[in-house]
């Protein structure tokens, strides 16, 4: 049964194709790939975030309060419309991430974010969390703004489950066909040969991986998929408006 609530700290860095392969090679003395990560491959993760008309989740924590939240569906692959996804919500609060979602089906999940109405209770689904869907539904009138997608490989360390290391890249993002089912294209948000490393771990990294960052000039940085999507488009935004002007 997947997990369905993280508590964690989420560290991310920022490095091109060759840092990657000397941090991943590295990193396969103590950690193993993930289950999805068969022969060493890419699986593919996409999403539908939502916000409320004027985007007030985003800029909220684009503002980097102490508690930011927000909500999306993620699915693995291309769904179809019986298939089954995760709706979730995500909060950070004084930078530890808090993660709680409820496996639906892709229409369910639609239904429920769209009318704010729980869906009927099914075996697959975590009831806990969807009341706290439905809170969070009550206060805000949210609505599909963009879809994000991208390719991983997921590593766990071998002698402690709770150190998880991702590895994203072509990341890829529409504001338009705002629905999982209607393909995996879209625009890349970042340059080619980029890769977005996090490290997520619930206590204090090992001092074995906070040394092999230092080696290699690994520094944290903060990016948000979201974030740097709604910063991309408000910025051709403006540079439209100043064009016509």
């Amino acid at each position: 049964m997947a997990i369905e609530v993280f508590n964690r700290y989420e560290n991310k860095y920022l490095m091109d194709t060759k840092a990657f392969y000397t941090i991943y090679n590295r990193l396969l003395e103590y950690m193993e790939m993930d289950a999805y990560n068969k022969n060493e491959q890419f699986y593919s993760i996409s999403n539908i975030y939502f916000d409320t008309e004027h985007d007030s989740l985003i800029r909220n924590s684009l503002a980097k309060p102490k508690y930011r939240e927000k909500l999306r569906i993620r699915a693995y692959g291309v769904p179809n419309a019986d298939a089954k996804v995760y709706l979730e919500l995500k909060k950070k609060v004084f930078g530890l991430v808090n993660k709680r979602r409820t496996a639906l089906k892709l229409n369910e999940s639609y239904d429920f974010v769209r009318t704010g109405l729980e869906p009927e209770l099914q075996p697959y689904m975590n009831k806990q969390v969807i009341q706290e869907i439905k809170y969070f539904l009550g206060r805000y009138d949210l609505e599909p703004k963009v879809y994000l997608a991208y390719d991983r490989i997921a590593m766990f360390c071998k002698n402690n489950r709770d150190l998880r290391i991702t590895f994203d890249t072509n990341i890829r993002s529409r504001r338009y066909d705002l629905k999982l089912e209607s393909g995996d294209h879209g625009e890349q948000l970042m340059g080619r040969g980029q890769w977005l490393m996090e490290v997520k771990a619930e206590k204090t990294i090992p001092l074995w991986l906070s040394k092999m960052l230092s080696e290699h000039d690994m520094f944290r940085t903060s990016f948000s998929k979201y974030g740097n999507e709604y910063k991309k488009m408000r910025n051709e935004q403006l540079t439209g408006e100043r064009i016509q002007l």
